[in-house]
């Protein structure tokens, strides 16, 4: 899937992440750990817990002309039980060096696709108050604001600091 972007990146495929990017991957994430507004978790797993816990038919990578990596979009069950097998919690991720390039917004609509043509009705997420640039995509990609979980766990990294998480979604418009 080609998607158009902003100038600096013109172009940027989206395709199903491999164990080929996992050292991308891990590296962009950790990258967005190391920022101190990504997650309350301050090193990258190894690829193995990784692949365990992410659902292999919604995770997709954003990668130049050349191949080179510049994001990603994963998702985990928020639940084993049958009643909430369409609802997903989704990560997205931008190598810092291509954030503010539609890098991620082009991920999250291509995880809006893969995600409606597999009938998952609602896509979730957490993200920290302060990243502005998160929610700001999260929006602009037609999450809505659920709520605030206030002083929802303490970030280790950070002095072991309470911080609040805007929880978002995005409801299917195809609910039956």
């Amino acid at each position: 899937m080609r998607v158009t972007t902003a100038p600096a990146y013109a172009t940027v495929t989206i395709r199903p992440m491999t164990e080929a990017d996992a050292e991308r991957v891990l590296a962009i994430y950790q990258a967005g750990m190391d920022g101190g507004n990504a997650s309350f978790e301050h090193t990258a797993p190894d690829w193995a817990a990784f692949d365990a816990s992410k659902l292999p038919e919604h995770r997709l990578v954003a990668v130049d002309t050349t191949g080179v990596v510049l994001g990603w979009v994963a998702v985990c069950r928020v639940s084993a039980r049958a009643v909430y097998a369409g609802v997903v919690e989704h990560s997205v991720y931008v190598d810092p060096a291509a954030q503010g390039r539609g890098v991620g917004r082009a991920l999250l609509d291509a995880l809006i696709a893969s995600t409606e043509a597999a009938g998952i009705w609602t896509v979730q997420s957490g993200v920290f108050p302060e990243n502005t640039a998160s929610l700001a995509l999260h929006h602009a990609a037609g999450f809505r604001t659920v709520g605030v979980r206030e002083r929802v766990g303490r970030h280790v990294s950070q002095d072991n600091r309470w911080r609040d998480v805007v929880f978002s979604e995005r409801r299917s418009p195809h609910l039956t």
